[in-house]
């Protein structure tokens, strides 16, 4: 079952409906709407949108980045993963644009004749951040934003004096795992990137600003059921095996004030969703539900025709005629069309043939190899992750069964 799609594209159709026209920082436009939510059950599949195709291993690379407590752009350049490259280069152009210009007239004569670029474009600055490190170290840092805070919240005291002096930095996501496995019933359960302090040090404040997650107990029915699952046609004898089940259930919920829905959306439902099964692995719980809260929704102008091309239209009926013919045949088989002889579209013998352009597909499975992450101890094997989460590899996350509608391409807006 793929209720998510149709939640997502819903979404889609509501901004266009809905939305007020609404002037932005990038200057593009937007329409706009405010308040709404997103809600997946993960036992439904993992939420990664089939109705245009989603490039999975970046949105990994990106997460597992930001869990790294990492804010420079190079370990993701290095992954082909681009989606901060223009943060960081209208960051690097606006400061040089500064710096020359309070360079004297002797100073840019002398860069000018030594051949040195005044400023480079983003192509030739996104290679000088993979070949050149020094250059990716100034030019390829963003700032304090979400690695940072996720890991590393800077932590001044100040005492009965007035005196001010620093504790050591708090790992949010070192105590989130602490206090899920001590206290899993807490309502303190929750990571922010909204340090209010930093914001100014930042290339771009945090969108998706912080996140809660929720446990409860699982019912003996269905923690059956999960066993049920796993069995496979083995019969082990299910009081010893129960023993092996989570005896939990685990949900996450993330805020987030800004929501580009045709680009980021998809990008951000999938990424919690995974830092959900990141979660419930080291804390040995069930996925539970997924939830995001969004703030102001919107829909960049040059986003609008895609949009609508993602949410799709219903089919003629010679195009479904023609969608059955390609699931059924051969490519290249001759096809006639004859509106007075149509095909049983419901026949269980035939594929079922979907009345819509970008039907949803089935959702994907993710599987998470746990065999080389490194577990507490030091060594090796399954168990525990280190808190500091560095055993994990890209590789580590295989996406199966996906099947989607191609993609949709759109510019981004820095």
């Amino acid at each position: 079952m793929n209720n998510l799609d149709k939640t997502y594209t819903a979404l889609l159709q509501d901004i266009l409906d809905n939305g007020v026209e609404k002037k932005d920082r990038t200057g593009t436009g937007t329409l706009s709407v405010f308040g709404r939510q997103i809600r997946h059950k993960m036992s439904e599949g993992f939420p990664l949108l089939t109705t245009k195709k989603m490039a999975f291993k970046t949105m990994v690379t990106e997460l597992l980045w930001f869990l790294s407590g990492d804010t420079n752009i190079k370990y993701l350049v290095d992954n082909d993963c681009h989606i901060w490259d223009g943060d960081a280069y209208k960051n690097y152009k606006s400061t040089t644009l500064e710096n020359d210009m309070k360079k004297s007239a002797w100073e840019l004569t002398v860069q000018s004749m030594s051949g040195e670029k005044f400023i480079l474009s983003q192509e030739e600055f996104i290679n000088k951040i993979k070949t050149d490190d020094e250059f990716a170290k100034k030019w390829g840092e963003l700032g304090p934003i979400y690695g940072k805070q996720w890991r590393s919240w800077e932590n001044e005291v100040v005492n009965y004096s007035g005196m001010k002096y620093s504790r050591e930095p708090v790992d949010q996501i070192a105590n989130l795992i602490n206090d899920l496995k001590t206290n899993p019933d807490s309502r303190r359960l929750m990571i922010s990137a909204w340090n209010a302090g930093e914001l100014d040090q930042m290339v771009l404040p945090p969108c998706h600003y912080g996140f809660q997650v929720y446990t409860r107990e699982l019912s003996m029915d269905e923690r059956m059921q999960i066993w049920q699952n796993q069995q496979d046609g083995r019969s082990e004898f299910i009081m010893e095996c129960l023993d092996t089940i989570p005896t939990r259930a685990i949900s996450l919920m993330w805020n987030q004030r800004s929501v580009d829905t045709f680009l980021g959306l998809p990008f951000n439902i999938a990424s919690y969703g995974l830092l959900l099964e990141i979660i419930a692995k080291e804390v040995n719980m069930v996925p539970d539900e997924l939830i995001g809260n969004l703030g102001d929704v919107h829909l960049y102008s040059n986003h609008i025709e895609q949009a609508r091309e993602q949410i799709g239209h219903d089919l003629t009926a010679e195009e479904r005629y023609h969608l059955w013919f390609d699931l059924n045949y051969e490519t290249g088989m001759e096809r006639h069309y004859d509106p007075e002889r149509l095909p049983d579209y419901d026949n269980d013998y035939w594929q079922p043939t979907p009345t819509r352009s970008r039907h949803p597909f089935s959702l994907p499975t993710v599987s998470i190899n746990t065999e080389f992450w490194q577990t507490e101890s030091g060594d090796c094997g399954v168990g525990p992750l280190k808190t500091n989460l560095q055993g994990f590899e890209i590789d580590d996350f295989q996406l199966a069964n996906y099947q989607s509608h191609p993609a949709i391409k759109a510019p981004l807006s820095n």
